[in-house]
């Protein structure tokens, strides 16, 4: 066994240990590990959940809000007595509660063109956990400009979709997928449309084995497909995301060359446009 893992470490982990693919090493490697939250609600919740209980060494936690009663439904890190508290406090004191081994750096703030290039270079991984086209755009072009890999999710009523960007200079982003933002107000959010309380669980936990994985180095990565999950049919597609040669921000011939070439307004297009 690892000199550095304590006994208590060989205890908690220990279903981790004992598997060939994961053992003492990987163990060790996901408390090497930093991954930087964007959202601390429906998705970000058991994203943050079972990264802690995982193990993950380091996680930052970025957001603005506070908790409402209405997001209980989904927001299953949060209880009764947080409404009204910021997000990022109420998060940060619930991964100290599951596990003392996570180092919580909460981020109380919107991510914005002035912060993210920053906030991005700190962590190994990020999950985008956001709810709106603006925060999805702006990660993509801060991780794919900094080649950090992330893991992105969003929901909508009984559906739900995920995929993974390693970063690679031969994968696809996900403005590859989506040039640019619909137009506004085409889209309705869940606080108009609604969202079925679990869905959030289920693509978060997905979100989270591909960080997992990730950091581990091990198995195959969303990267190149993006997972499609219907609820109400409990059925899953999978649709194949190719890089695309004129991609602002992957392509050959790049435009945005960093996160000022690009307007996080409307519909997330190059400045000017």
């Amino acid at each position: 066994m690892r000199p550095d893992l304590d006994p208590e470490q060989l205890d908690r982990y220990s279903r981790h240990i004992i598997m060939d693919d994961v053992g003492p090493d990987g163990q060790a490697a996901l408390l090497d590990t930093s991954v930087l939250v964007v959202g601390a609600g429906g998705l970000g919740a058991p994203v943050l959940q079972y990264l802690a209980a995982a193990g993950i060494g380091t996680l930052g936690i970025v957001d603005d809000d506070v908790v409402e009663r209405s997001n209980l439904q989904r927001q299953v890190i949060h209880g009764d007595d947080d409404v009204g508290r910021p997000k990022v406090e109420s998060a940060r004191e619930f991964v100290a509660g599951l596990n003392p081994d996570v180092t919580v750096e909460a981020h109380e703030l919107r991510l914005s063109a002035e912060n993210a290039t920053d906030l991005v270079a700190d962590y190994d991984i990020v999950v985008d956990a956001s709810d709106n086209f603006a925060t999805r755009f702006l990660v993509n072009d801060a991780c794919t400009l900094a080649g950090v890999p992330f893991s992105h999710g969003a929901v909508f009523r009984f559906e739900g979709q995920v995929t993974t960007f390693t970063g690679d200079d031969e994968g696809p982003c996900y403005r590859c997928l989506f040039p640019k933002a619909p137009p506004e107000g085409t889209v309705p959010d869940c606080s108009t449309a609604g969202v079925l309380g679990v869905l959030p669980g289920t693509i978060g936990c997905l979100q989270a084995t591909e960080v997992v994985k990730v950091a581990l180095g091990y198995g195959e990565s969303l990267d190149g497909r993006l997972l499609a999950y219907d609820a109400a049919e409990m059925s899953v597609d999978e649709v194949p995301i190719a890089p695309n040669p004129e991609c602002p921000v992957c392509g050959s011939e790049p435009a945005i060359e960093s996160v000022a070439d690009a307007s996080y307004e409307g519909r997330c297009a190059l400045t000017g446009e």
